[in-house]
C-alpha cells in the first residue's frame, strides 16, 4: 500500500487541478456505471429509502435514489478537489452564516466551547474548512474516528486539517477538551454524530426516519460536563459545488436539559433536513444494522449471566 501511495497521490493531485466543471463532467460519466452496472449498495439504499419514506411512491423513491447516486459521484470528485483547492476558493464555495453569532453567544455566557452537531449530509469534508471562518481568539477542531490503515489515515488527516482545524481522535475527546480548558483557550468543536454506535456505545434510542435509532450521546454528555454552548449546522446546497452551513442555536443552558433531550433535538433537526432534500444524506451507510430489539436481547442476556 505504501508503494502505491505516492503514484496514486500524484494522479489524484493532477486530477484535483482540473476545473470543477471538468470534474463534474467526469462525475456525470462515472454515475452511469456506478448506478447501472456496479450497482454499489443499491439494494441497501432502496431498502432504507422504502423504510424511511413509506408515504412516497415507488417512482418518487426511485428519483431520490438516482439523485443520491449523482450526488455520491459529485462527492468523490469534490473530495479529490480538496487536495489542491485554495483557502480563497473554499471560502467562495462554502459559507457559515451564524458562526460569529455562535461565538458571541458563548462569550456572553462566559463559555469556552461551542459544540457543533453535523451529519453525513452534503459534503461534510468541505465543511471541515469552517476553521477559515472562526471568530478571532477561537480555535477549531473536529472529532474523528482514526482509520486502521495508517497511510490512508495520514492522507485524510492532511486534507481535514489543511485549513487550520485540528482533528481529535474520538477516544481522546474529553482529554483534549480538559487540556484546552486548562490552557484557557476557546474552541469550536464539530461532531458528526449520525453514525451507528457499536453495541457497547448504545445508551439511548429515539425515533428517526420511522426507525428506532440509537445515536452517540457523547456530544451531549461532554457538553454538560464542560458547560458548552451547543449548535446545529443546517447545511444546504444552493447549486453544484456550493454549500451553506447555517449555524442554529440548540442551547446555551446545556446543564438544564434532561438526559438525552439535546440528542433527541439533534435527531429531530437532522431528520427535518433530510426530509427537505433526502438525496444529500449518505444512504449507502447501513444505518440501522443494529436494532433496538437485538440490543435489548443482549442486555437481557448480560443481566442473566
Amino acid at each position: 500500500m505504501t508503494i502505491l501511495y505516492f503514484p496514486l497521490y500524484a494522479l489524484l493531485w493532477l486530477l484535483s487541478r482540473l476545473p470543477m466543471g471538468v470534474l463534474y463532467a467526469i462525475s456525470d460519466l462515472f454515475f452511469l456505471p456506478v448506478f447501472y452496472l456496479i450497482r454499489y449498495r443499491r439494494k441497501l439504499v432502496q431498502r432504507q429509502l422504502a423504510d424511511s419514506f413509506p408515504e412516497k411512491t415507488d417512482a418518487e423513491r426511485r428519483q431520490i435514489e438516482k439523485r443520491f447516486y449523482h450526488f455520491l459521484c459529485d462527492l468523490v470528485v469534490e473530495y479529490i478537489k480538496l487536495i489542491s483547492i485554495t483557502p480563497e476558493e473554499m471560502k467562495r464555495r462554502v459559507q457559515f452564516p451564524g458562526l460569529d453569532k455562535a461565538a458571541q453567544m458563548a462569550e456572553a455566557d462566559e463559555k469556552s466551547f461551542c459544540f457543533f452537531y453535523l451529519g453525513h449530509y452534503c459534503n461534510w469534508e468541505w465543511l471541515a474548512s469552517y476553521a477559515l471562518w472562526a471568530a478571532p481568539g477561537w480555535k477549531s477542531s473536529q472529532i474523528y474516528h482514526p482509520l486502521k490503515n495508517r497511510v490512508i489515515d495520514r492522507f485524510i488527516l492532511g486534507l481535514r486539517t489543511k485549513f487550520g482545524g485540528r482533528c481529535v481522535p474520538m477516544k481522546e475527546t474529553l482529554r483534549h477538551i480538559l487540556t484546552t480548558r486548562r490552557n484557557k483557550e476557546k474552541e469550536f468543536m464539530a461532531f458528526i454524530a449520525d453514525q451507528s454506535p457499536k453495541w457497547e456505545a448504545m445508551h439511548h434510542w429515539t425515533e428517526f426516519l420511522h426507525h428506532p435509532t440509537s445515536f452517540f450521546i457523547g456530544t451531549e454528555k461532554i457538553g454538560k460536563q464542560v458547560d458548552a454552548a451547543i449548535f446545529y449546522v443546517q447545511v444546504t446546497r444552493p447549486k453544484r459545488g456550493y454549500y451553506v452551513g447555517t449555524v442554529i442555536p440548540v442551547t446555551t443552558a446545556t446543564k438544564e436539559h434532561p438526559d438525552y433531550d439535546i440528542t433527541d433535538r439533534y435527531a429531530q433537526l437532522l431528520e427535518e433536513q433530510i426530509r427537505q432534500c433526502p438525496e444529500l444524506w449518505l444512504w449507502t451507510h447501513n444505518r440501522w444494522k443494529r436494532t433496538r430489539q437485538e440490543w435489548e436481547n443482549r442486555k437481557e442476556r448480560t443481566a442473566k449471566a
